[in-house]
């Protein structure tokens, strides 16, 4: 592993039974895959290439039954439950397709939900508050903190996601789909404004997508198929 990579992954397998099946769907097949500290980049491929699934075995989301994924030179499937999920917690960022913003929160609460998972988070109230709350006003969405995820368009609610993946300063980004339930202008402002958060803070990217063209803005561009990397 070399000074500047974050993220390294070997031989990394994952099997999955369908339904009441006996025999199991192979979906990725033996990957390699590093990433380096400020890079950008995308995976595509068909559905059901794999692609979704790496990035969840690659995010300490979804353990692979063989192979090893390592963060930061630590291994991720050899820490406890609890150790890796303060780890994603510090450490990692999310944004999904389908944006998992909680309907019954408003879009602050929504912001701040991770910084709250950080220990002594009820002791930062006010700080967490602020900090969730200058979020949303870089994304646009200043107007609409007191709102709930329902009151939002889709192009707004993916900001408010965004705004949550950034909240506790996170090192990488996993970014699964994130315009894929977007028309092609809020998809392109949502671009904008991750590309450029990440920029800005010279953070790290693996973004899942099915478009090229949003896969050529990133500097490297991963393709895969029948669960492997193709050159």
């Amino acid at each position: 592993m070399n000074e500047n990579e974050v993220l390294r992954a070997e031989g990394i397998r994952k099997s999955f039974r369908l339904g009441k099946s006996k025999s199991a769907v192979e979906v990725l097949k033996g990957v390699d895959f590093a990433l380096c500290q400020g890079e950008t980049v995308a995976i595509t491929g068909a559905s059901g290439a794999g692609k979704s699934t790496l990035l969840y075995a690659l995010a300490g989301l979804e353990k692979p039954d063989a192979g090893e994924v390592r963060y930061a030179g630590r291994s991720l499937y050899r820490m406890g439950a609890n150790a890796r999920a303060a780890l994603r917690v510090k450490e990692i960022g999310f944004v999904f397709q389908a944006y998992h913003l909680l309907p019954e929160l408003t879009v602050l609460e929504n912001a701040m939900l991770p910084a709250l998972a950080l220990p002594g988070a009820w002791k930062r109230g006010k700080e967490l508050r602020e900090r969730a709350s200058a979020l949303l006003a870089r994304v646009g969405l200043a107007a609409r903190e007191k709102h709930r995820p329902g009151e939002l368009s889709g192009g707004e609610q993916q900001r408010a996601a965004i705004a949550r993946a950034l909240v506790n300063a996170p090192r990488l980004i996993f970014a699964d789909e994130p315009t894929g339930n977007l028309d092609s202008a809020s998809g392109e402002e949502v671009l904008r404004l991750l590309f450029g958060e990440v920029a800005a803070a010279g953070l790290t990217l693996l973004m899942v997508t099915h478009n090229d063209a949003v896969a050529a803005r990133c500097d490297r561009h991963v393709k895969m198929m029948d669960g492997r990397i193709v050159p």
